[in-house]
């Protein structure tokens, strides 16, 4: 195959391929029925003779030892970790998958932090979440779905004894105790009455089947994907008695008062984070600090321009730990962790000297404070002194979720204990605790993959060929790689696109390798985790040739090393990486097949139909749609299709909100008219978050490798199993 790069926007004369087409426009649910048709009788394009055996294996082959599709229903990983007051025991909820009912089942355990016990300590086929400690450690707070929706309940440790202690109508979150251990303060939705017109319908008469009543929207943020259209409704923050009684509701206002909550040291008043603005629908990165009291009485500590956000009261109540960003309208900034005085007053920049995002933090002591970073690939905690000296406490840390290596970790601490979230390249996240020194608590995935052969992770750097600029990436071998022979490469591309990839365990991209694939993937300028300044090399610009470049060098890297095959390339991403899958199939023919998951293809409908627009306007884009129609059309996928002949399968999820289906078939119709072979693959009942469930996300990876095994060149005959 020759390879051609396109110059955007000109109108390009293509070689064909020699590959075959669908002729007829079929549209494909997720099963059996898409994957006997991707995979043709016979071979269509001919062996490179450079290279040995780099045909993506037969599933029909796989050996015992390589990792299935069927082992994403066993793994488990940790998701959350809470340190006891008395710093010896740590209790963290585990995250298991289920087969029958096809979800993610949650569950607290409890280890000792010296190692010497682990048990279950809330643990059947429902949901158990948020442990919280009590003040003393004799009680531990909760959430779980046990008697329908979830409540609040409080477990005595020293008996097992449990109480209910809310039966409200919807999901408490964000529970945090009184310092005396009396009450307990949580953040919940309540339904508001807003009726934009008076109409007078007649009497329906008694046993009359009318239709729905019509429905009316009038916000300017009126849908949330994996929500749908929302109902009138505000965040409020409750306090409820610890040992049950009603609760009660301490904000008021048409506005919502959401994230984490933190006690006065005497208990006497709740700060909290919330824009209570007129104008909040339109200014989603501005955000104050504010107090309640327990009379209803709310006061206002901050008022800086940008979000100041995650307020936590020092152990002596003199000082309050917060998050700020500044409001440029750009797509990142860094968010820098302040310090206060508990009146709002002497506000200090704590991380000045640090050059990413940091989140997440806890009073170590009165004078120190831990917080959380990524960098390069992987997730930090750090230590800060109120005079700004920064300490590294523990590295490595990610793991936390199963489908793609995504940079997600998360902490707690309890003086100078730690705990966390950390895995490997071969194992998901487990339970690591470090005081002197570093020790694992857990091994929840030994019974899984101890038996298994992984693919090995290789860190590639490399220089961008548009700029010189450094591009870290990492690249994935098949289990039984063969340095004399070449492989099939495929791209993956992480969403974001101000999000990082690491070398961390992922099912989705393993699976890939086992069928005889190297997977490369990378973070491209745009990624964080490399400073502001990198973060935004991508301002204005994406999709664009820039990340374009970014992608396509680290693949010819993998060429020159021998390692990947030039002739068997294939692209795939989700989001934002399907905006770049799109974007880059319109400049290059490179790709033999493409895999476009959930993109935007239209930029100029995208921010006017999706949930995001009102954030992506005036922080992405340089305006209005109407008033820039060149700039989101040269940004846009569409203006591309002009280029495209690569295969192209399309998979997005029919309730989506943040990339919405009718992007997905925009792209569909135009790559038909063009007589691309193309496949767009509706996922039923599923919003943005299309590999949510362990089935949908076999079903993702599975329908990825058959499109790409339709399009190898190879002779197959077998027909994987659907799943």
């Amino acid at each position: 195959m020759t390879a051609h790069y396109f110059h955007p926007h000109c109108k390009t004369t293509k070689k064909s391929f020699t590959t075959g087409r669908i002729s007829t426009a079929i549209l494909f649910s997720l099963g059996t029925s898409l994957l006997s048709t991707l995979l043709p009788a016979t071979s269509v394009a001919q062996e490179d003779t450079r290279t040995v055996n780099s045909t993506p294996t037969s599933p029909t082959s796989n050996k015992a030892h390589h990792f299935a599709s069927e082992d994403i229903f066993n793994l488990e990983y940790v998701s959350e970790a809470r340190v006891s007051p008395d710093k010896k025991q740590v209790v963290y909820v585990r995250r298991s998958n289920d087969i029958m009912s096809d979800s993610t089942r949650s569950n607290i355990w409890l280890a000792s932090v010296d190692g010497s016990k682990h048990r279950p300590l809330l643990s059947s086929k429902h949901n158990f979440y948020s442990p919280r400690w009590s003040p003393d450690g004799k009680r531990l707070a909760y959430l779980s779905d046990e008697e329908g929706k979830p409540q609040l309940y409080v477990r005595w440790m020293d008996t097992g004894q449990t109480a209910l202690v809310t039966n409200v109508t919807s999901s408490p979150s964000s529970i945090t105790w009184s310092p005396d251990g009396k009450h307990i303060a949580f953040t919940m939705s309540v339904d508001a009455e807003e009726k934009p017109l008076k109409v007078n319908m007649p009497k329906k008469p008694k046993g009359a089947n009318w239709s729905p009543s019509f429905e009316y929207i009038t916000k300017a943020r009126y849908q949330a994907d994996g929500r749908g259209v929302l109902e009138p409704a505000y965040t409020h923050i409750f306090v409820v008695p610890s040992q049950g009684g009603t609760a009660r509701q301490l904000t008021s206002g048409d506005y919502h008062h959401r994230g984490s909550l933190s006690f006065s040291h005497d208990g006497a008043k709740i700060y909290f984070s919330a824009n209570r603005s007129s104008n909040w629908e339109y200014e989603p990165i501005e955000a104050d600090i504010y107090t309640v009291d327990m009379q209803g009485n709310i006061e206002q500590l901050t008022s800086f321009k940008g979000r100041e956000a995650s307020p936590i009261v020092s152990p002596n109540g003199k000082y309050v730990a917060y998050e700020r960003r500044s409001d440029e309208k750009v797509m990142y900034k860094n968010t820098y962790l302040y310090v206060m005085s508990a009146d709002g007053t002497e506000h200090k920049n704590l991380t000045e000297t640090i050059d990413n995002a940091v989140s997440n933090f806890v009073w170590k002591d009165n004078k120190n404070i831990y917080f959380q970073q990524s960098v390069r690939g992987l997730a930090q905690v750090d230590s800060v002194s109120l005079s700004g000296k920064v300490t590294n406490m523990a590295s490595g840390l990610g793991g936390t979720t199963l489908g793609r290596p995504y940079v997600f970790a998360t902490y707690h601490a309890a003086g100078d204990v730690i705990a966390y979230t950390k895995g490997a390249t071969n194992r998901p996240a487990d339970l690591y605790v470090t005081s002197d020194d570093e020790r694992q608590l857990t091994s929840l995935n030994e019974d899984v993959l101890g038996h298994k052969t992984l693919g090995e992770v290789k860190e590639i750097v490399y220089k961008s060929s548009i700029d010189e600029e450094e591009i870290q990436g990492w690249y994935i071998l098949p289990p039984d790689y063969d340095s004399s022979k070449t492989y099939p490469l495929i791209l993956e591309i992480h969403g974001g696109p101000n999000l990082a990839y690491g070398p961390v365990f992922t099912a989705e991209l393993q699976r890939m390798a086992v069928e005889g694939y190297v997977v490369f993937y990378d973070n491209h300028r745009g990624s964080t985790g490399y400073g502001e300044r990198f973060a935004l090399l991508l301002q204005g610009k994406y999709s664009s040739k820039y990340d374009f470049a970014d992608h396509m060098s680290g693949v010819d890297a993998l060429i020159e090393k021998g390692i990947a095959d030039p002739e068997k390339l294939y692209i795939t991403g989700g989001s934002a990486g399907g905006i770049a899958s799109a974007y880059a199939i319109g400049l290059t023919d490179r790709f033999k097949a493409a895999v476009v998951a959930k993109p935007v293809i239209n930029w100029l409908s995208k921010v006017l139909t999706a949930d995001s627009g009102l954030y992506q306007i005036p922080f992405q884009f340089p305006g209005k749609p109407w008033d820039n129609v060149e700039h989101y059309w040269k940004r846009s996928p569409l203006s591309l299709v002009g280029n495209v002949t690569t295969p192209t399968m399309l998979i997005t999820g029919v309730n989506d909100k943040r990339t919405p289906m009718s992007e997905t078939e925009q792209f569909y119709q135009a790559l038909k008219i063009q007589k691309v072979d193309t496949v767009l693959v509706k996922v039923p009942e599923s919003s943005h978050g299309i590999a949510a469930k362990p089935s949908r996300m076999i079903g993702k990876v599975e329908n990825i490798l058959a499109w790409f095994k339709k399009y190898s060149g190879a002779d197959e005959t077998t027909t994987p199993d659907a799943p």
